[in-house]
């Protein structure tokens, strides 16, 4: 398939229409539907319905392929641009909201950088396509146990960090006195579903046996304080690293004392990083 007919396709499916995609791409109407009638013609099925615009079957099926696909054409021409020894720009960091801990925004070089807080499984995306140099997840996991990524292209990972982590609820909470908590036994408290701020609750699940921890509310944003302030009003239980619970008003940060747990931060990259990106993963590595 080519890739030009692929992207035109998921363009016009995301936005339900021919000339919203036209625009989107900087084509004509005309050549749009020329592409998809292109694609069509080579796939020998009916990908779109017209009046209303909207996958068929097999279209939904081949969008399930096409995210992925160009993905990895991305991160192809991105790796062969960092092979090609471009001049060093500077730094371009892709990181989760709780991955810039104390620890690694001290890292960081004095000037140069530019910082993008994306959605967690953004993160390996953007560094695979070449959008950002380097990258900084987080995650519950056991102790010096890796993360588990999104496989989007061949990356390299290294752990940079644990922290110890903790329940985040209202100072006048019942268990606000408590000098820890297990994880079982809030699995049927009203929780904060915050997937790219919080540690996220299919993680809490996990290490649950797969049960509870329903969400009384959905934050879908990336700022901390938000976060924070919303477990601190009553709006459900958070669980976050130890360095993200420190002076926030109204609210206590009780430790999770089992299952063995911590807050995990990775570095992640694709080949060999040079230059700032270099810098900044020897200024992370624990044996610094």
């Amino acid at each position: 398939m080519d890739p030009h007919l692929l992207r035109t396709y998921v363009t016009v499916a995301r936005l339900a229409s021919f000339s919203e995609a036209a625009r989107d791409l900087g084509y004509t109407q005309s050549a749009v539907s020329q592409h998809i009638a292109a694609l069509e013609q080579d796939l020998g099925a009916p990908l779109l319905t017209r009046r209303p615009v909207a996958p068929t079957a097999a279209g939904e099926r081949l969008l399930e392929h096409a995210g992925p696909l160009l993905l990895r054409l991305a991160a192809a021409r991105a790796d062969v641009v960092r092979m090609a020894d471009a001049p060093d720009h500077g730094l371009t960091l892709a990181a989760s909201a709780t991955a810039l801990t104390p620890a690694t925004l001290a890292a960081l070089p004095s000037a140069g950088v530019t910082l993008r807080v994306l959605a967690r499984d953004e993160v390996p995306a953007a560094v695979a396509a070449g959008t950002a140099d380097v990258g900084l997840v987080d995650g519950l996991a056991a102790p010096s146990d890796p993360l588990r990524l999104p496989d989007v292209a061949p990356l390299t990972t290294h752990g940079v960090g644990e922290e110890p982590v903790g329940v985040l609820l209202p100072a006048g909470h019942p268990l606000a006195r408590r000098t820890g908590l297990r994880l079982g036994d809030l699995a049927d408290a009203r929780w904060i579903d915050a997937p790219d701020t919080g540690l996220p609750l299919p993680q809490l699940r996990a290490a649950n046996g797969g049960r509870g921890f329903r969400p009384a509310l959905r934050y879908d944003g990336t700022d901390v304080r938000v976060l924070a302030a919303l477990a601190a009003a009553g709006h459900g239980l958070t669980l976050l690293p130890r360095s993200a619970t420190a002076d926030t008003p109204g609210a206590v940060a009780v430790p999770l004392t089992a299952p063995r747990v911590v807050h995990r931060v990775e570095l992640v990259h694709a080949g060999t990083p040079t230059g700032a990106a270099r810098a900044l993963a020897a200024a992370l590595s624990p044996r610094a």
